[in-house]
C-alpha cells in the first residue's frame, strides 16, 4: 500500500523504515532536505515539497503527519488540504489535542478529504517494538488503512491472550484500534500519556525513598545502603509493579547507577495538562495525575514565590530562622 509521510524525525523516520520492511510503498518530505535523502538511501521515495510529495502519489492519496502538535501540525494540514482532493486521507499521528482534531475534520469534510487521527505510543523503540496506535475517524477509513496500522503495530508477540478472548480476537491484541470519531484516537493517546506521568511519578518517589534509606539522620539500625540498579532488575522478574517502564528504569540505573548525567529538570509535552483540563470538564477526581504534573512543574524551580512565602510567614509568626537567599 502506498504512504506518504511528513515529518522523518525520530519517530516519523522509524516508522517509514518499518513500512517499507512489511513491504509498503512510502513517500516522503521533510523540511531538513538531509533526512529526506537518509530514506531515499533506505528506498523511500523523496519530495522536495508538500505539492511535489502529493503530486508523486496515486489517488486516493493517504499522506501521514508526523510533526510536532501545535502551529507545525496546524501549517502541515492547511497545507496538505490545498493539494489534495476528494477521497484522500490526511493522517496525523503527532499528539495533537483532540478538540483541534474535531475542527480540522468538520474542515476538511467540506472539501471532501478524510481526516484520521491517531495516538501514537512507541518512542525511539517503536521500529523494532512496534507502535501501539489508537485511532479516531471515519469506521471506513480506519479499515481503509488497517493494512498500514497492521504493519507498524507490534502484533501479538510473545505476550499471553487475555483469559476469555480466545474466541473474541479484536485488533487490539495486534497492538491498534478503532476508538470512534474524530478525535477519539487523540483523546485516549491523552489519558494514556496522563497515566504515564502517574506511573513514572510513583516509581520516581519509591526509587528516592529506598536511595535515601542510607540518610544519617535515621537510625543506625534501620539504614539501608541498597543496590537500585540490582532491586530494579528484580522487579522486572514476576513482580505485580513490572513494566516497560520499569526495564527502561532498569537499564538507566544500569548506565549510570547516581543518574548523574541527569539534571531533574522534567519537561511536559502537554498531554499531562489536557488529562487534567479533561477531568475538570468532567469533574472527574484525579488526585495522583495531577500531582505528578505539578511535580513537572517543580522540578524547573529551585525555589517557588510560594516557598519564599512559607519562609516569611514562619519567621514572622514564630520567629524561625529560616536560611537568606543565596545561604
Amino acid at each position: 500500500m502506498q504512504l506518504g509521510m511528513i515529518g522523518l524525525g525520530r519517530m516519523g523516520g522509524n516508522m517509514v523504515r518499518r513500512l517499507m520492511r512489511g513491504g509498503h510503498e512510502c513517500f516522503v518530505f521533510d523540511l531538513n532536505a538531509d533526512n529526506v535523502k537518509q530514506m531515499e538511501s533506505a528506498g523511500a521515495k523523496g519530495a522536495r515539497t508538500i505539492e511535489d510529495l502529493v503530486g508523486k502519489m496515486q489517488k486516493p492519496r493517504a499522506i501521514w503527519v508526523m510533526v510536532p502538535a501545535g502551529e507545525p501540525t496546524e501549517k502541515t494540514v492547511d497545507a496538505l488540504s490545498k493539494f489534495m482532493s476528494g477521497g484522500d486521507i490526511i493522517i496525523d499521528g503527532g499528539n495533537s489535542h483532540f478538540k483541534d482534531d474535531v475542527r480540522r475534520a468538520k474542515t476538511l469534510d467540506e472539501k471532501g478529504i478524510h481526516y484520521v487521527d491517531v495516538g501514537t505510543s512507541g518512542g525511539i523503540w517503536g521500529a523494532e517494538r512496534g507502535y501501539c496506535m489508537m485511532v479516531g475517524g471515519e469506521k471506513e477509513v480506519f479499515d481503509h488503512l488497517a493494512p498500514i496500522f497492521k504493519t507498524l503495530a507490534p502484533g501479538q508477540g510473545e505476550i499471553a491472550r487475555t483469559p476469555g478472548r480466545e474466541n473474541a480476537p479484536t485488533t487490539a491484541e495486534e497492538g491498534y484500534i478503532y476508538c470512534g470519531p474524530s478525535g477519539s484516537g487523540h483523546f485516549v493517546k491523552m489519558v494514556h500519556n496522563g497515566i504515564e506521568y502517574g506511573l513514572m511519578q510513583a516509581y520516581a518517589e519509591g526509587f528516592d525513598i529506598m536511595r535515601n534509606a542510607v540518610s544519617k539522620e535515621l537510625p543506625e539500625d534501620y539504614r539501608y545502603e541498597l543496590n537500585l540498579a540490582e532491586i530494579a532488575e528484580v522487579w522486572r522478574r514476576g513482580s505485580v509493579v513490572g513494566s516497560w517502564l520499569l526495564d527502561l528504569t532498569a537499564m538507566a540505573l544500569l548506565e549510570n547507577p547516581t543518574l548523574t548525567n541527569y539534571s531533574g529538570f522534567v519537561q511536559d509535552s502537554g498531554e499531562g495538562r489536557w488529562t487534567i483540563q479533561a477531568a475538570i470538564e468532567e469533574a472527574v477526581p484525579v488526585d495522583v495525575l495531577a500531582v505528578s504534573l505539578f511535580t513537572r512543574f517543580r522540578s524547573r524551580q529551585e525555589s517557588t514565590f510560594a516557598e519564599k512565602i512559607l519562609s516569611a510567614m514562619r519567621h514572622k509568626f514564630g520567629g524561625h530562622i529560616e536560611r537568606p537567599a543565596g545561604g
